[in-house]
């Protein structure tokens, strides 16, 4: 039986847009009821797998905001800390 999936694995890791466009075909294959059984186990599980990655790529952007909104509050209060009347 020839791979549903026409996406080529590579060695490259996915980007998140990449992953969520995969998802949507995951979800439009299985939404589509043509999928077998077989075909509809290897579809979750490759789903989870980047659910999982869209997941630890939103907390790292995540995280990646909030050291930056604490730099920019240090900054303020640094440059606060230096004027008169403060």
């Amino acid at each position: 039986m020839p791979d549903p999936d026409p996406t080529p694995l590579t060695a490259e890791p996915l980007t998140y847009e990449a992953a969520t466009a995969r998802l949507e075909e995951i979800i439009k294959r299985l939404d589509s009821g043509e999928a077998g059984l077989r075909e509809t186990l290897e579809l979750c599980r490759e789903g989870r797998t980047l659910v999982e990655l869209c997941a630890a790529e939103l907390e790292a952007v995540g995280q990646g905001l909030e050291e930056l909104q604490l730099g920019e509050l240090v900054a303020r209060l640094e440059a606060g800390a230096g004027s008169p009347g403060a």
